[in-house]
């Protein structure tokens, strides 16, 4: 049996809800967690180092932002979308991203555009390398991105919900090869910010939405079970 020592047990002790929220949070965005995936209590907190009441609130903060489902006497799920509320996440983000654009080419600073040249070279080089989980995470960054950089708090938290339930309808509607979105179709919108052409980078923004609507295939299909404590314990070792 392995000793992980008195400093590791200590700080396993000191994780709290909200690191295990965004560990689990990040992991559905990332696609690691897949859709419909049973969240057992007892495997997350040998994973986590924690008692069940710490995970049990850690969930239900989960399931206040629609990421995990809790169903009584089965437990929690990672949040399953059906085709109907994925058709609905796409209409949404289809009637609020292009102006969101807008606003974000319209309001952004040089430091601004600057800042999004580093995370598209970033998404570039993670799609080159194939690092999927990186690209999925900078793809997911990219759009909030856009709407810190148009300053509407209201549009930040609302497009960081629905980058979420995008990855869980990719995850689970995606066709073959769909994991996120394409570096090229950012760099058009970013090349539209250096031009400060609002109407046009609305425009690239609307294309690129219909383009992933496109690829997904709105019919179900199983995943296989993933090692809740081999998931996170991995992720453990690889930040240490």
């Amino acid at each position: 049996m392995v000793d992980l020592g008195r400093e590791n047990l200590i700080e396993a002790e000191e994780i709290d809800e909200s690191d295990i929220v965004e560990r689990i949070f990040e992991a559905v965005v990332e696609q690691r967690l897949p859709p419909g995936t049973k969240l057992s209590e007892s495997a997350l907190c040998e994973a986590f180092g924690v008692g069940r009441m710490r995970i049990r609130r850690s969930l239900l903060l989960l399931a206040s932002r629609e990421v995990v489902e809790l169903h009584a006497n089965r437990g929690a799920f990672v949040a399953s979308p059906t085709p109907d509320q994925a058709r609905e996440v796409f209409e949404a983000r289809l009637a609020l991203e292009p102006n969101i654009t807008r606003l974000a080419v319209q309001r952004a600073s040089e430091g601004d555009i600057a800042e999004l040249n580093r995370l598209l070279e970033m998404e570039y080089v993670a799609h080159k390398e194939r690092h999927r989980h990186d690209a999925i995470r900078l793809s997911g960054q990219f759009h909030t991105m856009l709407a810190q950089i148009a300053g509407n708090a209201i549009l930040i938290r609302t497009m960081k919900e629905l980058v979420t339930r995008t990855s869980l309808i990719i995850g689970l509607f995606g066709a073959p090869g769909l994991n996120s979105c394409r570096d090229d179709d950012h760099a058009s919108i970013v090349h539209a910010f250096h031009a400060r052409d609002a109407e046009k980078a609305a425009w690239m923004m609307t294309l690129h939405l219909k383009h992933i609507e496109s690829h997904l295939q709105l019919d179900a299909k199983p995943h296989e079970a993933v090692d809740l404590v081999q998931l996170f314990t991995q992720k453990n070792l690889v930040e240490q």
